[in-house]
């Protein structure tokens, strides 16, 4: 078992629909809900932060959603303006998972620190 807890968001409907309209090709029709949450990320956090997750998202909403954003567009112009954690909240559901078990058991690299 690791010591950490694992963070999952997945979209919800406001989020899918921003995905489409800042789409500058509009070629974003066939991007569903389902298909949209088909790969995730998944963010590490300590387990004291997963055991207190309500007040981890207040403080980490922001990174939290402009990553997100980042992931499908990059230019930070097509981003909503409105990122508050209300906003948060009617975007992405939260998946909190306090329990994470290493299967590998080999030690873990931060592919940035290597390259």
């Amino acid at each position: 078992m690791v010591n950490r807890g694992a963070v999952i968001l997945r979209y919800k409907d406001p989020f899918v629909k921003w995905i489409k309209e800042a789409d500058p090709v509009k070629d974003s029709s066939e991007v569903s809900l389902a298909r949209a949450n088909e790969e995730r990320t998944v963010y590490l956090i300590t387990d004291g932060d997963a055991e207190n997750i309500g007040r981890w998202i207040r403080e980490n909403h922001g990174v939290l959603f402009e990553s997100e954003l980042e992931g499908w567009y990059t230019d930070e112009s097509m981003w909503p303006k409105k990122r508050d954690l209300k906003t948060f909240k009617e975007w992405f559901e939260v998946e909190c998972h306090s329990v994470v078990l290493d299967t590998v058991g080999g030690q873990i690299f931060d592919d940035e620190i290597y390259q």
